[in-house]
């Protein structure tokens, strides 16, 4: 390999006290600038913006200086990835519902993440070493997040938005399930669109992260693009489960308190 591409650490470089500085300076700007076009344009997120950054910066600092310790264990490492599955239903959950109900949202995120992340691991494509383990179950994890709460959202919409045709539905003898199915579900499939995409125009218009990092890695671009394969038709998976599941607990009425009209349990 090159040598003008060997070092992992050449993507970014944040060495020293002047490194630091210039990292803090983007943050804060680009930060800082998205929170003043959300306020000049009223799209209502400038103050998420910047606590997200806050955020970000904060738990990126920690897991750095814990993650040689998640990784030195299996256990340690078990946990680690719970946390992350904990954290995913938290997140998409709290944008599904008001009422407490958030844990729902550990349905489809679990149950999209868990059974296609083994069936890696059991193929052996993979390797069983955490290293190898935590940076893909994340991607995983946070590919069922953004399927379950697009979907979630887009199909509490469509039924509040069209409850009529619900309602229709209901008058011609459809069972309310069927019915809110019948408004919801392709709103609803269009949480799949950002995947498909991504699948579609990889490395045409992205190079994304799990290639970029293991060609800094060391590895061969053989070895970096299948693993960005596998990577990619597993999200593809994943996300289609998460949707699949997000839109039956909608259409039961599980997520219905946060949008009025929308079907009752």
């Amino acid at each position: 390999m090159p040598a003008s591409v060997r070092p992992a650490s050449a993507l970014i470089s944040v060495e020293g006290s002047g490194g630091l500085a210039r990292l803090a300076i983007v943050v804060v700007v680009c930060a800082g600038l998205a929170a003043l076009i959300n306020r000049w344009g009223r799209l209502g997120h400038g103050r998420d913006d910047v606590l997200a950054a806050m955020r970000a910066c904060l738990q990126l600092g920690v897991v750095g200086l814990l993650i040689a310790a998640v990784l030195g264990s299996w256990w340690l490492t078990l946990g680690f990835i719970t946390l992350m599955l904990s954290v995913a239903s938290l997140t998409a959950g709290r944008r599904l519902t008001k009422q407490g109900a958030w844990w729902l949202a550990a349905l489809p995120v679990v149950l999209a993440t868990v059974p296609v992340a083994s069936g890696l691991l059991l193929t052996g494509l993979i390797p069983r070493q955490p290293i190898a383990v935590v940076p893909i179950v994340g991607i995983l994890i946070g590919g069922a997040m953004t399927a379950t709460t697009l979907a979630g959202r887009r199909a509490l919409d469509a039924l509040r938005t069209r409850h009529g045709e619900y309602e229709a539905g209901l008058s011609i003898g459809l069972l309310p399930r069927d019915s809110a199915l019948l408004v919801a579900r392709d709103d609803a499939a269009l949480a799949l669109v950002p995947g498909l995409d991504q699948t579609r125009t990889v490395g045409l218009v992205t190079l994304p992260g799990a290639f970029v990092g293991m060609l800094l890695g060391g590895a061969s671009p053989l070895q970096a693009a299948a693993v960005q394969l596998v990577v990619l038709v597993a999200l593809l998976l994943v996300q289609s489960i998460a949707v699949l599941v997000t839109v039956e607990l909608v259409a039961r009425g599980s997520f219905a308190q946060l949008s009025k009209g929308s079907v009752s349990p």
